[in-house]
């Protein structure tokens, strides 16, 4: 029976070598696009569901085993006449231990397999070891990536009755595909985006424009004259209102910025939310990027160039730095209150008990940050700027030569986190261990998380006031608390805010040099590459200091920096320069930011934000309760900016 069931499975391995894996009034083109967005969220929500993973054909003699997301069924068959011990591993798990599966018994007979079921992950790539016992030989590994909800089985034997030990892994039943949600719901908001694009042309043709203008004049002088205080004069006036172009407003505010900010605080609501519950849009586990590593430093970097605008604004009218320096000093203590009272949700339930309260979060990181280069800036800002040439020879720099004092203090603070980090000895660690510690480096460092990061944090804040839950459990098996908005990441997190005051420093100093700003952009962003891929030796795990949002490691801010000066020249072109968009619906909650954060962390249990799902364990239904959610946040903020209500601290 075995060789048959082979026979009509398809092989998908051999021996080791297997297949791896304004605030104005509501425009016409404002109307237009909230309608198609509410339309396609109504075709999301009844078009998703019909890509569910409901596929279970193949699993019949499995049914008494029930699976969870991002996991398959692996039954190993082993013929030998030796007990088999089953591990694995992750590929993203760096020098690590195998970890035990199970044991297999010995073939009753030949030709006579025992079977173990086992269920597997299948987020990524996993290496299997088998191994013999009492003797602990190892047998083969098999690396292979399974598919979500497939059958799969595993065939231990001894090729052509010789010593020579076979393993291949035959699939009995194909995996759904789980990526068929995103896929759609990708091709509803990019449809979105084309009939928006098309509607924008369309309005803005002459004809068109003619035709509303017609419709709206009529109706305004209809209005009118059937109003008690309607009267030629008035009338005329307000045709005359309608064709001229209002004036323009003395304080320019730039719509990209607002815009990149609303980027990011849209995609931390969808992965803070979910993210549909798949491993690309959660924070990785230890080196590496996800889509969940990218917002908050953007979001950083945002507030950084938005310190630079509103400080030389401020100076400009006459306030002085000392009432400045109050205000920066009470909003970066609001921020950190406020962080301390939505990331300790226990709040509702009574007095926030000191004995488990967690400190460090992220508007405390913003807090932090906001504080020091604000006053930073206040140190070294001008209130009256020239526009800046390149004619003399250190003219390329000067936007730097200028603020020489505020660069010595990052610098210095740099050289702080760089001798805390590989120089600070922490017990029973390795000095400079950069580490997950758990599992990885072969189990040697177990308790040694985050190395003098996370040594610093317990150390001055206690073990019951950081992060409990890190993402480092999810592959590399950690035990110690560890806070990846701890003391000693904050520094980098300062740095970050820097480089974005940096990009303000710049719109300043070229106001209205469209070419040269976007030019000065690009080289930073070049800049910031080159360090990146020195630091990291262009890889995930084998450089001098590995990007790493959980460390917040240095290589990690230059390389989101990075990617945020190209990302911000790519939205002040679009937006401010060629005005081919709007900004919106990003706009909309970059100009609420902090209300929108709140209010997400602070309902996020609430209907219509969540609700009970039919089948918790269906990426579909995540994915649309987090698009849902995120939607509604985007369609509050714009209806908070429509009412002109804003929370500013």
């Amino acid at each position: 029976m075995a060789k048959r069931k082979l026979k009509k499975s398809k092989d998908t391995s051999s021996v080791l070598r297997l297949k791896p894996a304004s605030q104005k009034e509501m425009t016409q083109r404002e109307k237009y696009m909230f309608s198609l967005a509410a339309l396609a969220l109504v075709v999301a929500v009844c078009a998703v569901p019909l890509s569910a993973e409901t596929s279970s054909s193949g699993l019949s003699h499995h049914k008494h085993i029930v699976l969870r997301m991002d996991e398959a069924i692996l039954t190993v068959n082993n013929e030998l006449d030796t007990e088999v011990v089953v591990s694995w591993m992750s590929e993203r798990c760096f020098q690590c231990l195998y970890q035990q599966l199970g044991v297999v018994p010995a073939g009753s007979s030949p030709g006579q397999p025992s079977s173990v079921n086992f269920v597997v992950s299948t987020q990524h790539e996993i290496t299997l070891q088998l191994n013999s016992t009492p003797v602990n030989l190892e047998l083969c590994t098999v690396p292979f990536h399974f598919g979500e909800h497939g059958n799969y089985s595993l065939w231990v034997k001894n090729l052509n009755n010789s010593a020579v030990v076979n393993c291949s892994v035959v699939t009995d039943a194909e995996p759904v595909n789980s990526y068929i949600p995103i896929l759609v719901a990708f091709l509803i908001f990019a449809g979105l985006a084309l009939a928006s694009a098309i509607g924008t042309i369309i309005l803005g043709l002459d004809v068109v424009k003619g035709i509303l203008f017609r419709i709206g004049g009529s109706m305004e002088t209809e209005r009118l004259i059937n109003s008690e205080l309607g009267s030629p004069g008035r009338t005329a006036s307000l045709v005359a209102d309608n064709i001229l172009p209002p004036p323009p407003s003395p304080s320019k505010r730039l719509r990209s910025l607002d815009t990149f900010r609303g980027i990011a605080l849209v995609i931390m609501i969808f992965v803070n939310y979910g993210g549909g519950r798949y491993w690309f849009f959660r924070h990785e586990s230890w080196n590496g990027l996800t889509v969940a590593d990218l917002v908050f430093p953007w979001f950083v970097f945002i507030m950084g160039t938005s310190i630079a605008l509103s400080i030389n604004s401020m100076l400009r009218v006459g306030s002085t730095r000392c009432s400045l320096l109050r205000k920066v000093v009470w909003r970066s203590l609001q921020l950190f209150i406020i962080g301390v009272f939505i990331i300790n949700p226990n709040y509702c339930q009574g007095p926030l008990s000191w004995g488990n309260l967690r400190i460090p979060g992220v508007l405390q990181r913003l807090a932090i940050s906001y504080l020091v280069v604000a006053c930073l800036d206040l140190l070294v800002a001008r209130g009256h700027l020239d526009i800046l040439t390149t004619d003399a020879l250190w003219g390329p720099g000067l936007d730097i030569l200028l603020y020489w004092p505020a660069w010595l203090c990052v610098i210095f603070l740099e050289i702080i986190w760089l001798c805390l980090t590989f120089l600070l000895p922490v017990p029973d660690c390795p000095t400079g261990y950069l580490g997950p510690g758990g599992i990885g480096d072969m189990g040697l460092y177990a308790n040694c998380t985050g190395g003098a990061a996370g040594f610093i944090d317990r150390w001055l804040l206690g073990e019951s006031h950081i992060y409990q839950t890190p993402s480092s459990r999810v592959i590399y098996a950690t035990r110690m608390p560890y806070d990846p908005e701890g003391v000693l990441g904050s520094i980098n997190s300062i740095l970050m805010a820097f480089l974005g005051l940096q990009a303000g420093k710049i719109i300043l100093h070229y106001r209205d040099l469209h070419t040269h700003i976007m030019s000065r952009f690009l080289i930073w962003g070049l800049l910031q590459g080159v360090i990146s891929a020195a630091l990291t030796k262009c890889s995930t795990d084998q450089g001098f200091i590995p990007v790493n949002k959980n460390l917040w490691s240095l290589s990690y801010v230059t390389t989101l920096a990075c990617f945020a000066y190209v990302l911000l020249v790519l939205v002040y072109y679009t937006v401010d320069v060629k005005k081919w968009w709007s900004g919106a619906p990003f706009y909309y909650p970059g100009m609420n930011s902090i209300l929108v954060y709140v209010g997400h962390e602070v309902f996020e249990e609430y209907f219509p934000f969540r609700w009970r799902m039919v089948n918790s364990q269906s990426h579909t239904e995540h994915l649309i309760q987090n698009l849902v959610a995120t939607s509604c946040w985007v369609f509050i903020s714009y209806m908070l900016y429509r009412k002109k209500i804003f929370w500013k601290i």
